[in-house]
């Protein structure tokens, strides 16, 4: 069943409505890793009474914009044109979700697509050195892997199978949210509004804290470090303190990574952290990039800064700043009505109704540095550290790396 919802943001030359089906990448099986990524992309290639090229048109002659998204936990797709076509295009977003052809012509093109992309994804020795950290944090947890799926697995993904994917798709839980009512859906601004309350979640995902580290040689000039953990799910009261730990070290030329390693040592090419929304345990990740020259000053900079999180209290004008920017950055994603639309419909599906803007705030407000201190122990003390670079250097740091955590 389509769950539906609308939500009055304001009066737009144009509507967008977007459904969220509830799970995404966590849904394939082993040995089949990536099916939910070609599934997605197949959904949208030809629906009831249109194929791959008169969904096409269809939709370009009305100047209106189809796009699909895969997540670790959900699929996404959505619809966008003016206002006086809406009516026209809506019903196929139900269609595409319902009575999608699924062409075996299609499947060909989307399977060699899936290889090409992981093919060039492997290029990149930011993603190597991302997935050898996701592996050694999450071990077979679905959030493991990379939603594309990995070659091996894709090069094996029959047609049948995607059919059989499908069946299964058909039961999972939809949601569809728009700003425009002639989606005949419950008004998203009446349900209650609060979060639902939850403990936080024990680390269980198969943590292996004997294995907290592993590198790739590169043998190049650059040294990628990534040192993280996983944390709690979005819908855990520890989300937002989190949120105000990560506006803390990342958010502007203010952030405490940003003074400490280009204002102060101008050492890095890139640098930041990885925080998600997920539905369950999220990654929390400080990345950076440099030169393999400035390698083990980088790390040692980075060993003291998380040493810091652990055993000191920010202080009232960290936490204030920290706090004000973060509140800065949710007021900036609400200027995208797709960003909007997508957030909550995604947050309704992990069963977080809405919450207003003065709430938000207010909770926001009400975290202590003594909350972020207490979470950066929970959370932090034994992190999990993934290295992209010359193989001596590495192993120089993982030495280095054992000796502080």
């Amino acid at each position: 069943m389509l769950k539906k919802y609308f939500l009055n943001n304001k009066i737009r030359n144009f509507s967008t409505a977007s459904i969220w089906i509830k799970g995404g990448s966590d849904m394939d099986s082993t040995g089949k890793k990536g099916i939910n990524k070609i599934l997605c992309s197949l959904l949208t290639r030809g629906c009831e009474g249109f194929n791959n090229f008169t969904l096409s048109e269809y939709i370009e002659s009305y100047g209106a914009e189809l796009n699909q998204e895969i997540f670790e936990d959900g699929i996404s797709i959505s619809i966008k044109s003016l206002n006086e076509h809406f009516s026209k295009l809506l019903p196929l977003l139900e269609l595409i979700i319902n009575k999608p052809i699924l062409s075996e012509t299609e499947f060909k093109k989307v399977k060699k697509s899936s290889i090409d992309h992981i093919k060039k994804d492997k290029e990149n020795p930011f993603n190597i050195c991302f997935e050898k950290w996701r592996k050694i944090v999450y071990s077979n947890h679905p959030y493991a892997f990379n939603t594309i799926g990995n070659a091996n697995d894709v090069s094996k993904i029959t047609y049948e199978d995607v059919l059989l994917e499908f069946k299964n798709f058909k039961n999972r839980e939809k949601y569809l949210i728009s700003n425009n009512s002639e989606i005949n859906g419950e008004n998203f601004g009446t349900l209650e509004k609060k979060f639902l309350k939850e403990k936080s979640n024990h680390l269980n995902h198969n943590l292996n804290i004997t294995n907290r580290f592993d590198f790739i040689n590169n043998d190049s000039n650059q040294t990628i470090i990534m040192m993280g953990v996983q944390t709690c799910s979005r819908r855990s009261s520890e989300y937002l303190p989190l949120k105000v730990l990560e506006s803390y070290l990342s958010y502007g030329m203010s952030a405490a990574l940003f003074k400490l390693f280009r204002e102060k040592h101008g050492i890095t090419y890139d640098l930041g952290v990885y925080y998600p929304v997920r539905s369950g345990n999220a990654p929390f990740l400080i990345y950076l990039s440099v030169s393999s020259k400035q390698a083990l000053f980088a790390f040692e900079l980075l060993s003291k800064l998380w040493k810091n999180l652990l055993f000191n209290l920010l202080s009232d004008a960290e936490i204030f700043l920290a706090k004000e920017k973060l509140k800065s950055s949710f007021l900036l994603g609400n200027q995208s009505l797709d960003e909007i639309l997508l957030r909550k419909i995604q947050l309704i599906s992990y069963g977080i109704p809405p919450i207003s803007e003065i709430d938000l705030n207010s909770k926001i407000e009400e975290i202590s540095s003594l909350d972020i201190l207490e979470l950066t122990r929970k959370y932090l003390s034994k992190p999990f550290l993934s290295i992209s670079g010359n193989e001596k250097i590495c192993l120089e740091i993982s030495k280095r790396w054992k000796e502080n955590f």
